[in-house]
């Protein structure tokens, strides 16, 4: 395993926060809205983010789903780069087995290239849709890569990152352009993301930074981050383990808001884990909606999962997740139908930390 030669970016706390707030972003399409109010949305939300202090902005690849227009990431943080000037951006994450390693590496050369020394590449091993979109994706029926599959894989991909295949490999003489092979250059640092306990081992083997996917897998939180702590190897780059914990949160002015506008991505969730993807409902659908008993198990593992209220409920439940599962970074996701109630939420949770370039300034 080639490693890593940058130093990675850790966090500094910021504010009143016991660690570093960070964003996740679906970039959700509600019933109403369009992908391009979506996107534009997504830059309000990253600008808003770098100006409040927030540590990183990182997006999702998701494929064939009507409500998340995040199916390029790389695409979607160029875009960002243009419009940001200090928060570190990346993807969270790149679903490897939908990709050569050599056009991802490649992808994030050139992000690196336009955001210098704020590019982080997060890399996960499922593909992020169904299995026919993922047979689309790799024009192949072969499943994705699982095991030593995706090892190797981002092996090879760190490897074209850092321009250093052994004599007589095959890809010796290709390098990924731009890259180290035209000069001295920072490269983006390598995570790996993960929802069970495969990824925690791999990452603490190798020595990488590791995102754990809450949102969906909180009954896993504990045993994969104990896991990844335990067998941790220090890496050139990683003297000791670096774990983000990625968490639903959506803060309003009142309880019944926050609620209503959660209920939206909660269906939203339900639909697909059933295989009706869609748009992001309206809040009047969701609340109207009659869920069936099955559905309501669904539903109930999701609210019971994600963190919404008033701000200071909001931050309550951050501050007790983070004790509990000792994160050294929060990163802060909601997939609900409203832009408007979407960027407040995040400006509410800001607030609620004292973090920087509120109205009232520093607590």
């Amino acid at each position: 395993m080639a490693e890593q030669k940058n130093a990675p970016v850790r966090g500094s706390a910021r504010g009143t926060a016991p660690v570093p707030l960070s964003v996740l972003d679906l970039a959700a399409v509600g019933e109403g809205y369009t992908a391009r109010e979506a996107l534009n949305t997504s830059v309000r939300l990253a600008r808003l983010a770098e100006s409040r202090g927030f540590h990183r902005y990182w997006v999702a690849e998701h494929h064939s789903m009507p409500g998340i227009s995040s199916s390029s990431p790389a695409v979607i943080l160029a875009h960002l780069a243009a419009h940001t000037e200090r928060i570190r951006l990346g993807s969270g994450g790149v679903m490897l087995p939908n990709h050569a390693p050599l056009v991802v590496a490649e992808q994030f050369g050139t992000l690196e290239a336009l955001a210098p020394g704020r590019v982080d590449l997060g890399l996960g091993r499922a593909p992020g849709t169904d299995g026919a979109t993922a047979a689309a994706l790799r024009r192949t029926d072969k499943p994705a890569a699982a095991g030593d599959a995706f090892g190797g894989e981002v092996e090879e991909l760190i490897r074209f990152l850092d321009n250093d295949f052994p004599d007589g490999h095959p890809y010796q003489r290709i390098h990924a352009i731009p890259g180290p092979v035209q000069g001295p250059t920072e490269r983006p640092q390598v995570w790996l993301l993960g929802s069970s306990g495969f990824s925690a081992r791999l990452a603490a083997e190798w020595g990488l930074p590791f995102a754990f996917a809450h949102h969906f897998s909180a009954q896993n939180t504990l045993p994969a981050l104990d896991l990844y702590r335990t067998a941790f190897r220090p890496s050139a780059t990683l003297a000791e383990p670096y774990a983000v914990i990625g968490v639903f949160a959506f803060a309003a002015e009142d309880p019944e808001t926050a609620r209503r506008e959660a209920l939206t991505g909660a269906l939203a969730t339900v639909r697909l884990r059933s295989g009706r993807p869609g748009l992001i409902p309206t809040a009047e659908e969701a609340a109207a909606h009659a869920f069936s008993a099955q559905e309501q198990g669904a539903l109930g593992s999701w609210l019971d999962n994600a963190l919404y209220g008033t701000a200071d409920e909001v931050r309550a439940g951050l501050d007790e997740l983070q004790k509990r599962t000792g994160a050294d970074e929060l990163m802060l996701a909601m997939n609900s139908h409203g832009t408007e109630a979407r960027v407040r939420s995040y400006q509410l949770i800001a607030d609620a930390y004292a973090l920087p370039g509120g109205d009232a300034g520093p607590r």
